[in-house]
């Protein structure tokens, strides 16, 4: 019986970054968790336990401090270039660099006061090989709702269905979304925060008869507004309010008071692509 080796990379999961940038007595401060892995000629190390292509991982981490101090972080998708770049253009044995980031979000109390921003968190996967490079961005946590515009009817009905159609309904998600983007030559941060506007106002302006037509709105928007993306991806769970029945206490309940239940939830994806969005070269990062 024969054996051969598949796929295989190797790297740094989970480098907890903080950088404070010190202005005068007004602070900046940029939270990361990054995670760096390498893929190329490493067959020796998994075949006969010969390091001598395998740069530590211990120096991937330190390279993400020495690189945050070095070079800054003007933007997550920046600062995930350029250590990718780094891997692949120092080791000759690595041929595939990836990188991946969540940003999380810090709100200002004050010149160096501060307080965690929610669960919202901003993402970034970059892929380099000696070659060429590709970027997705992303944000998952995103809570939104809207407490009317949102209808569900029409749909069929089997032995097994009990749930009432409704022309008024609680919309609620927490947004999961990727993007990828076609070019290099973006601005990063501009970039984001008109793609996170764009899902908000997708999601916001939709009448909604099912939550898979607000998913292809919102992703349709950020095509619509951001030229230099090529493709969206989203995960949206549905995060049910069910009406509480108050009738054994003698009351109505004219859509005022709601259950909100966490599990089980219905989970609705999809992806949203402009048709002349250029392929070669550029793929979902896992």
């Amino acid at each position: 019986m024969k054996f051969s080796l598949g796929a295989n990379r190797y790297g740094k999961a989970e480098c907890r970054l903080v950088r404070v940038v010190r202005d005068g007595g007004r602070h900046e401060i940029t939270d990361l968790n990054v995670s760096t892995s390498l893929s190329g000629d490493l067959e020796e190390t998994h075949l006969t336990g010969d390091n001598s292509a395998v740069l530590p991982t211990d120096s991937q981490k330190n390279t993400v401090y020495a690189f945050a101090r070095e070079f800054g972080v003007p933007s997550i998708e920046e600062f995930a270039l350029r250590l990718g770049g780094h891997f692949v253009s120092s080791q000759e044995a690595v041929h595939t660099a990836n990188v991946r980031m969540e940003q999380y979000g810090w709100n200002r109390l004050g010149d160096h006061s501060f307080s965690r921003a929610g669960d919202e968190v901003r993402t970034a996967g970059v892929t380099v090989t000696s070659d060429s490079a590709w970027v997705t961005g992303g944000l998952t946590g995103l809570t939104v709702m809207n407490t009317t515009d949102s209808e569900f009817h029409g749909f069929p009905r089997d032995a097994y269905t009990t749930l009432p159609e409704t022309h008024d309904r609680i919309l609620a998600t927490a947004v999961d979304a990727k993007w990828r983007f076609s070019t290099l030559d973006v601005p990063w941060n501009a970039a984001y925060a008109m793609i996170r506007e764009a899902l908000i106002s997708g999601f916001v302006e939709t009448y909604s008869l099912s939550l898979q037509q607000t998913l292809f709105a919102m992703g349709s928007r950020v095509l619509e507004k951001v030229p230099e993306v090529a493709e969206v991806r989203l995960a949206l769970p549905n995060k049910h309010h069910f009406p509480v029945d108050l009738s054994p206490f003698g009351m109505d309940n004219p859509n005022e008071i709601f259950l909100a239940a966490d599990r089980p939830y219905g989970l609705i994806e999809g992806t949203v692509v402009r048709d002349d969005a250029p392929e070669e070269g550029l793929a979902w990062s896992s």
